[in-house]
């Protein structure tokens, strides 16, 4: 009989441990679903942007482009930064803490105005800046118009980030989604209307295009603020309150938890950056098929991205009540989940390789045939490359969710300079393996750096670490 009590007392906890599992699932589902949505419906907005400046023609849309990559490099920095809100404020929901979500909050807001300022005021030397890294004065010029109107999107383009992630934090991402949605149509309206002169409004062309950008993302940034400060369940949170009051230790904890992030975007930035060089250096039909693949696989990114933001809650509410076993099986369910999706979109763009390439560049004899063909092999080529592109980012948001972030700086410097630049250089140039040796390379840094980041979380779950969740009177 205590055999046969066993076996029941055995099979009784196999069903409620798969029960619990299925229900994290659940949970990370329905976290991530918005927040990658989200992150999607501000890639259709600059997208709209592209395609709207495109009818200037290609001069415009290569200043475009060269403006995005320098403010890009300034929004990296502050988007490090603001990301820390989401485990602070996400530990302390866990910790039942409501206060200390609020100051988490306030002072992700803090940061994006104390940094957006100097960043803003500098994008409007954007055009002095790229003369003197040899750009041609006419690009300069035109790039130089669009970061004068576009550069002053940064601080409220962190400002809703920095409302996103305490959404998140509080199990409520939809209104963050809701307020993109709307805000699609509405900047696509508006762009129109100031680089064409439309509606009754002046042809601004470049210049009214960063206006355009820049009052849709004051436009998100209020509607996020109504929504915290008058919508349930966020008002009781009261987010405006005292919000004056100097939080200085919790800033220091917001700066220890994301400077981290933000020298780590910046290191994947730089790789990235650097491949593209590389693939100029070889020829343009590499450097179109390189950005045709690449493009493909960043809106792909947007979905474990989503999930990414979801682990880092999901971790950091068990972090916060306590929960060890909860905080291991967060992060492995997130992990499984972008893993599987990435794996699945895989099989779908290979599928469609050849057809996926149309989307970007017309066919037509010589260079743009050429380019869609090569872009199309990269696509195949890329498989391992999605995937541990997926796996990579969510890694790093469990890990976030235990506010650990030095550590997997370290591991980014490695993976990405250390594994992906050596072997892109030697297999693209010393191997003679052009594009292909490039992207196997790159695809060989994200999985050095996924590696990594999946050793990390195993190491610190399987012990049982738990951040000390710091009284923050």
């Amino acid at each position: 009989m205590s055999m046969m009590a066993e076996e029941i007392a055995a099979a009784a906890r196999m069903r409620a441990d798969k029960g619990v599992w299925r229900a994290e699932l659940a949970e990370t589902v329905k976290l991530a679903w918005p927040m990658a949505l989200t992150q999607l419906g501000q890639i259709a907005m600059m997208t709209t942007d592209l395609m709207l400046l495109g009818r200037l023609g290609p001069q415009v849309v290569a200043a475009t482009a060269l403006a995005h990559t320098v403010l890009f490099a300034a929004f990296v920095f502050g988007m490090g930064m603001v990301a820390a809100v989401a485990p602070l404020a996400a530990q302390s929901f866990g910790a039942r803490e409501p206060r200390l979500v609020r100051r988490a909050l306030r002072v992700g807001l803090w940061a994006s105005v104390a940094l957006g300022l100097p960043f803003s005021v500098a994008q409007m030397w954007g055009e002095a800046a790229l003369l003197a890294l040899g750009q041609t004065p006419e690009a300069a010029s035109l790039a130089g118009q669009y970061l004068v109107s576009l550069g002053w999107s940064l601080i409220p383009a962190w400002c809703f980030m920095a409302f996103r992630s305490f959404m998140g934090a509080v199990n409520r991402p939809e209104p963050a989604l809701w307020i993109t949605l709307a805000a699609i149509p509405a900047n696509a309206v508006l762009a129109y209307a100031l680089i064409f002169g439309d509606f009754g409004l002046p042809r601004l062309e470049v210049f009214g295009a960063g206006i355009a950008t820049t009052l849709v993302n004051i436009g998100m940034c209020l509607a996020a603020i109504w929504v915290c400060y008058a919508q349930a369940p966020f008002k009781k949170y009261r987010v405006l309150g005292n919000f004056w009051r100097a939080d200085w230790r919790m800033m220091r904890e917001l700066i220890v938890i994301g400077a981290p992030i933000s020298f780590g975007y910046a290191v994947e930035f730089g790789l990235f950056a650097v491949a593209a060089l590389m693939m100029g250096w070889i020829g343009t039909v590499e450097l179109a098929a390189h950005q045709i693949a690449l493009q493909v696989a960043s809106v792909m990114f947007m979905v474990p991205f989503g999930i990414s933001m979801a682990a880092t809650v999901r971790v950091g509410h068990a972090v916060g009540r306590g929960d060890a076993a909860g905080t291991r099986r967060s992060g492995w369910i997130a992990i499984a989940l972008g893993a599987a999706f990435m794996g699945a979109m895989v099989v779908i763009v290979a599928l469609g390789r050849n057809m996926i390439p149309l989307i970007y560049i017309d066919p037509a004899p010589g260079e743009a045939d050429a380019a869609i063909a090569l872009a199309a092999s990269l696509l195949v080529l890329g498989a391992s490359f999605f995937i541990f592109d997926g796996v990579q980012t969510i890694a790093a948001g469990a890990l976030r969710g235990l506010s650990d972030t030095r550590v997997p700086l370290v591991f980014a410097v490695i993976g990405f300079w250390g594994v992906g630049f050596t072997a892109a250089y030697l297999l693209g140039f010393s191997a003679s393996l052009g594009a292909y040796g490039i992207w196997i390379g790159l695809s060989l840094g994200l999985a050095a750096y996924a590696s990594l980041l999946l050793m990390r979380f195993h190491a610190l779950t399987r012990r049982r670490y738990l951040p000390a969740i710091v009284t923050r009177a």
